[in-house]
């Protein structure tokens, strides 16, 4: 049986890879950064399966959000290809360039569908529940693969380049990539610290009685803002939902769950739209990137978010009751 343990050790693996860039050049706030990020990813495993005390993470990821907060990592180049030969390349391969990246779903969906129903001597190949995660994996590797057959780098192809490269996106990204990752804890630090039931309250005092429209605007603009706070519409989702999409909407309205939910959800991503905090959509490309502007991709998003929210609205007014 194949476990997706395998996917974080080589995580951490590769975050330890960039500890010994940052240290190599001498920028030991960096090196600290990433070689503890690593490390949390190898330990985890242990904590999981209850072999280890989880206080060690905690602690971790204390000294993480210091090193951060700080500005401990610093800023390194490291050299890549110029301008001339990435545009000459592009116009080469042209639309093949989006081979690679279209390489990780392709495979995750394999997996998904396919492989997860073999069974070998009875038993299933995969473990339970890490049919896609394994996948997403095993596409980035079949991914890079690709991806060095087609770009055929100079000096032929060599397996330290994809960890070179990866390493200078890394260290290019800075702090930033842990977010998505801290955000999603603190959704659920919010919910399980009752914030929904707070919520709920506060919304259950001040909703007009019998009023669907209102409680629809509600939750939707909710997800909106909280998200834009959170910076992630899946933190914000239990929350609202626990404030107002359930008990109101749900149980209250008697809505269709599968609707109401699904354009929260979509309400959510508005708020993506509009945040720093949504930072591998907003920050991270513009990074990856190498924009002028870092805010540029959420100024040019925002005229977008506003009518979207509003149709969200309609359809969850007009479609889920």
């Amino acid at each position: 049986m194949i476990d997706a343990e395998w996917l974080y050790w080589a995580c951490g693996l590769f975050f330890l890879i960039g500890a010994g860039f940052s240290y190599r050049r001498a920028q030991y706030g960096g090196a600290a950064f990433w070689a503890l990020l690593g490390l949390s990813f190898c330990y985890s495993t242990f904590v999981v399966n209850k072999t280890a005390p989880p206080w060690p993470l905690g602690l971790a990821v204390l000294v993480i959000a210091g090193l951060a907060g700080f500005g401990a990592l610093g800023r390194t180049t490291i050299a890549t290809t110029g301008q001339a030969d990435r545009i000459s390349a592009a116009n080469t391969l042209r639309s093949k360039l989006f081979i690679p990246a279209l390489m990780i779903p392709l495979v995750a969906l394999i997996f998904g569908t396919m492989i997860v129903s073999i069974k070998v001597g009875g038993k299933p190949l995969l473990a339970t529940g890490t049919a896609t995660l394994t996948g997403l994996g095993v596409g980035a590797i079949v991914a890079t693969a690709v991806g060095l057959v087609l770009l055929r780098p100079a000096g032929g192809v060599k397996l330290t380049l994809p960890l070179v490269e990866g390493t200078r996106l890394l260290q290019s990204i800075g702090w930033a990539v842990v977010l998505p990752q801290m955000l999603a804890v603190l959704g659920l630090v919010f919910a399980n610290s009752g914030v929904g039931t707070a919520v709920g309250t506060i919304v259950s005092a001040i909703l007009p009685k019998g009023s669907l429209l209102i409680a629809v605007i509600l939750y939707c603009v909710g997800m909106a803002l909280f998200t834009i706070v959170m910076g992630n519409a899946f933190a914000a989702f239990p929350v609202m939902t626990a404030a107002i999409g359930w008990p109101v909407l749900i149980q209250g309205f008697h809505g269709n769950p599968a609707i109401v939910f699904a354009v929260g959800m979509l309400a959510g991503f508005c708020g993506t739209l509009c945040t720093p905090m949504a930072a591998n959509f907003n920050i991270v490309p513009a990074v990856l990137l190498e924009m002028k502007d870092r805010y540029g991709p959420i100024k040019a998003q925002l005229p977008t978010a506003g009518p979207l929210l509003v149709c969200n609205i309609a359809i969850m007014y007009l479609m889920g009751f």
